[in-house]
């Protein structure tokens, strides 16, 4: 990757497009949204996979847990396989390698099964994903990065966003089996084209004496126990539970040695060095956020309407679709801008952009519907799609081209552990605040309050008229009434702490140099 970056800084700006490679660019564009598409696919039919395979609640939860953890252990790794194999030779075994353990997981007969499936398919489709970034480099002139970075932008933030949409629509028209065989058809033809077309730089087999097996084995355990701690953390009740501790523990020492090889060896796993450009650190830690922004959202959004609105995941998916059209809409517009404005003014508008739409959301109430939901969601793709071209323009656009390729997979992980922190944040917040709440609401509701009393006289006796229990179906209905507005007022919680962080953003801007040339890449995941 390092060396086909390297050939991208040399093409002249008005060298014609060489179609063929063009083709290539665009499956491998293909390959990289059904990657991430894989992560949200099966959010919205955990249930319907559950019931499928008889599993339980916890173990069901793996079937998402087990794709994160492979994926984010490949990504950063990809750029060293890149060099040593080729960007043809890793990305054709990727797209091949997820379209089988597609096939394995839509025939999955067990949980168990399926967790490993699911692990497979997200460690090699992770490979896909930096791939793109590099290609970008290598393919395409300086004056085309302003088309090139809103595409990858839009694919990197459209599929999670879909995802939940695509799910529900396929466990609900078909069976769960199809949220796997759908890849099928597609994958191979991402495989033939990407082994046909892709000729972008060449191996550099000789780096396999050099390869850093210690330096992956600890990024592994570092990297893998960040992500279960960080997905698994708030369900166990954090550092109190026994397997939340060891893996705690495990990752502390994966970093120790980790990152020690990484500054030591002489051909470490992964490159650190790209972190010593102000812009690129800056670049990696607004990726990070967006993570929040991008996943955190995706996740805050379903979830209050399917615990407050009492919506089913196809229904869900159809309110958040809003956001996927506002990113498509805007993508050609943030490409036009990165021509025309600095980039920090971009990200600035960006952030108040996310940093409005999260305000709006301050005023949740147990009412809200897509409707008032519309705002808020189309601010939210606005300002992804704003943020996005000029972050990673910011990002990539300082560096030399010879760290480019492996630098476009670490700018790929800060998202995607941006998002594993943000949502192992909002997930703590939601619960604690949640309890919080209900207990505060609950000292107003006890029987020395006449309104409580009255409330509580008033439903009973509407019950007891047929027969029931009125006295315990009312203190139920009060109960539950309460659990929601302790919720609503955790939502609320979330929102104004989102709020605090993006407007916080548009401060750190100002320290950003501005990058001296046309930049280019993409959004990452």
């Amino acid at each position: 990757m390092a060396t086909a970056a390297a050939t991208a800084g040399a093409i002249p700006a008005d060298q014609p497009m060489d179609k063929r490679k063009l083709i290539a660019f665009f499956a491998m564009v293909f390959g990289m949204f059904m990657s991430i598409l894989d992560i949200q696919i099966v959010s919205a039919s955990l249930a319907e996979i559950q019931a499928g395979l008889g599993a339980g609640s916890d173990e069901v939860a793996w079937v998402q847990t087990s794709y994160l953890i492979a994926e984010v252990i490949m990504i950063p790794l990809s750029g060293t396989l890149a060099r040593i194999l080729s960007t043809r030779v890793l990305f054709s075994i990727c797209a091949a390698g997820f379209t089988i353990a597609s096939g394995l997981c839509a025939t999955a007969t067990s949980i168990d099964q399926m967790i490993v499936y699911r692990a497979i398919q997200g460690f090699i489709g992770g490979g896909m994903i930096p791939s793109v970034f590099a290609a970008a480099f290598t393919i395409f002139p300086p004056s085309k990065r302003a088309i090139v970075s809103p595409i990858i932008g839009l694919v990197a933030t459209l599929a999670p966003t879909i995802g939940p949409t695509v799910g529900g629509y396929l466990s609900h028209a078909f069976s769960w089996h199809w949220l796997f065989l759908v890849n099928i058809i597609p994958g191979i033809l991402v495989t033939a084209v990407a082994w046909s077309m892709i000729d972008f730089d060449e191996p550099q087999k000789s780096l396999w004496k050099k390869f850093d097996w210690w330096g992956l084995l600890s990024m592994a355990l570092f990297l893998g126990s960040l992500e279960y701690v960080l997905e698994e953390g708030n369900n166990k009740d954090w550092f109190n539970d026994e397997h939340i501790l060891v893996g705690s523990l495990v990752m502390v020492a994966g970093a120790v040695v980790f990152f020690w090889r990484a500054f030591r060896v002489d051909f470490p796993v992964v490159d650190l060095k790209a972190f010593a450009n102000r812009n690129f650190a800056f670049g990696s830690l607004f990726s990070f956020v967006m993570g929040i922004g991008l996943y955190g959202l995706t996740y805050l959004y379903p979830l209050y309407l399917g615990r407050i609105r009492g919506y089913d995941s196809l229904m869900i998916g159809e309110t958040m679709f809003v956001s996927g059209l506002a990113m498509f809409f805007t993508a050609p517009v943030a490409g036009m801008l990165s021509n025309r404005l600095d980039p920090r003014v971009m990200m600035a508008i960006g952030f108040f952009g996310f940093a409005l739409g999260t305000y709006m959301m301050t005023g949740l109430t147990g009412d809200w519907d897509f409707y008032e939901l519309l705002i808020p969601q189309i601010l939210r793709g606005c300002s992804m799609m704003l943020c996005m071209v000029p972050i990673n323009n910011i990002a990539l656009g300082t560096l030399p081209p010879a760290r480019i390729g492996n630098a476009s997979g670490l700018f790929n992980l800060t998202r995607n552990l941006g998002g594993a922190v943000g949502l192992a944040i909002i997930n703590t917040m939601l619960t604690q605040r949640s309890d919080e709440h209900y207990a505060r609401l609950s000292e107003h509701l006890s029987y020395t309050n006449p309104a409580a009393l009255d409330w509580l006289g008033s439903v009973g006796a509407n019950y007891d008229s047929f027969g029931l229990d009125g006295a315990a179906v009312a203190l139920q209905k009060l109960s539950g009434m309460v659990t929601q507005q302790s919720w609503l007022l955790s939502f609320i919680d979330v929102f104004t702490a989102l709020t605090a962080l993006f407007a916080s953003l548009i401060l750190l801007v100002m320290l950003i140099a501005k990058p001296s040339g046309q930049a280019g890449g993409g959004a990452g995941h």
